[in-house]
């Protein structure tokens, strides 16, 4: 079965000495779909944070070059997990993600909680709708690489363990979450691209129930998105339910699907490190 061949990879593994290559594992290996949607779901939490929110709308490039500004994000943190943040790649990729942040005035607070996201959003997916749920060792690991990563980019009091991060994560969006304009508009035009993936545009307005469904309520009241009609969720828990037991019996891919390698929507024909962020 998958689990039981995924897991024995991650046997010899330490979490702590071996943490970047356990998240590439679990993110480009055995997660691959679901670790995408999680960190998308988690673009809409922080669009949920009026300070974030608004400032991501200031800058314009969530609504007038939405595909390129998740391309970007996407690309410069997989240059980072795939080459490792000491690499030469990675540490340019690190120099160009901080000298984009520069740019701005951003509290510390509010970039621990981005940060805080790219941890906990995929462990909250795999409870819901993975074929397994995250073992000690996998969130340890994904701590230990965002807490490496948090630190290069000058983000301090970081939590130093998940189950700490976690608490600060929640703590956080009761505090925090609460509708902004700014926040509104840059979640429509994130959900308007993601639906133009799979859908023409006639199609959006009856697929917006169901990715909504897949939101929390107190997520669909800061953004002040309709809560969907429970038949809505009862129908993407039974499709995602019917999904994670049949991924349990596919074998594990033989290649893992790294995102610096895969077609681009926006670098059809490939990108150099400074192509990456907002031109000033």
């Amino acid at each position: 079965m998958r689990k039981t061949q995924f897991l024995a990879k991650l046997a010899p593994l330490d979490a702590q000495a071996d943490h970047l290559e356990i998240s590439r594992l679990v993110a480009y290996y055995d997660f691959p779909w679901d670790t995408t949607r999680a960190l998308e779901l988690a673009l809409f939490r922080t669009f949920a944070v009026p300070s974030i929110g608004n400032l991501l709308y200031k800058t314009q490039e969530f609504t007038r070059r939405t595909q390129k500004r998740y391309d970007d994000t996407d690309l410069l943190l997989s240059e980072i997990i795939e080459h490792g943040y000491d690499s030469e790649r990675g540490q340019a990729a690190l120099s160009r993600m901080n000298q984009l942040h520069g740019h701005f005035h951003i509290s510390n607070e509010d970039m621990l909680y981005v940060l805080s996201t790219f941890v906990i959003e995929p462990y909250r997916w795999n409870l819901r709708f993975g074929y397994r749920i995250s073992t000690e060792k996998e969130l340890d690991a994904g701590h230990r690489l965002w807490f490496e990563m948090g630190t290069r980019m000058g983000i301090t009091a970081i939590p130093d363990t998940f189950r700490a991060l976690e608490q600060f994560n929640i703590a956080y969006e009761k505090v925090h979450f609460s509708y902004s304009e700014g926040g509104r508009k840059v979640a429509d035009a994130t959900l308007n691209l993601m639906l133009s993936w799979f859908l023409p545009r006639f199609c959006w307005p009856l697929a917006r129930p169901f990715v909504l469904a897949i939101m929390d309520e107190p997520l669909l009241q800061a953004l002040q998105y309709p809560v969907p009609p429970k038949a809505f969720r009862l129908a993407i828990n039974g499709l995602m339910s019917i999904r994670k037991r049949m991924l349990a019996f596919i074998p594990l891919p033989k290649q893992p699907k790294l995102h610096t390698k895969k077609k681009n929507r926006t670098y059809a024909q490939g990108y150099a490190l400074e192509d990456l962020g907002a031109k000033k």
